[in-house]
């Protein structure tokens, strides 16, 4: 019986929201080199998979944060699943800009949220963590309480696990790069031989752009 993680991973590399290109690297934002580039968005182009990633999400959150008050979205990758969610669990929803609005009220939370209440953020995914802890902290700033952060996919950099843990926010992912690497296999999407550069990868993804 395959685990969650798994019918995730297969489901990503199916549609290609989550490419591998061991052999061709991209290119991040970040500047860094990656075979790996993960655009969720393209979940939304498909109603099935589309509710499954939103039955996933709602169920943990139900069984993880029942408390939960408000849902809240990072923009631009989480808002429509954020959206689902919250529809799904008839709960309020607001989503978080990375930087404030430039006009009008300048918002940086956009919908209503009031001091005190309990949040679970949806991410698409999550590389670093910085972008997902600024949501966090934007928050926080407002008064109200973060539950936890729940996302699609994670990386999961140690560096990004550090800064959650730091920063206390339990982050739960539906599925992982190591999910995503074992499927990949199993369905021959890549080699041995690309399995070992993907794992190298992993381990120091600025190194290892730097020396490819």
């Amino acid at each position: 019986m395959k685990t969650l993680e798994k019918n995730i991973a297969e489901k990503l590399l199916k549609i290609k929201a989550i490419k591998l290109q061991p052999n061709n690297p991209f290119i991040w934002a970040s500047g860094w080199k990656s075979p790996i580039y993960c655009d969720n968005r393209k979940t939304l182009s498909y109603p099935s998979i589309r509710n499954y990633i939103k039955i996933e999400l709602t169920r943990l959150i139900m069984e993880m944060f029942p408390d939960v008050e408000v849902i809240a979205g990072v923009a631009t990758g989480a808002i429509a699943q954020g959206v689902l969610v919250a529809d799904a669990l008839n709960l309020p929803f607001i989503y978080i800009r990375p930087t404030p609005k430039d006009h009008g009220l300048e918002n940086l939370i956009e919908g209503d949220l009031r001091p005190h209440q309990k949040v679970v953020i949806v991410e698409d995914l999550v590389s670093t963590g910085g972008s997902s802890l600024k949501a966090v902290e934007a928050i926080r700033n407002n008064g109200s309480q973060v539950l936890g952060m729940i996302s699609i996919f994670t990386y999961g950099f140690p560096v990004a696990e550090e800064k959650f843990k730091q920063a206390k926010v339990k982050h739960l992912a539906l599925c992982n790069y190591k999910a995503i690497l074992e499927q990949a296999l199993a369905t021959n999407y890549i080699t041995q031989e690309d399995m070992k550069t993907l794992q190298e990868w992993h381990k120091d993804p600025s190194a290892w752009g730097l020396e490819s």
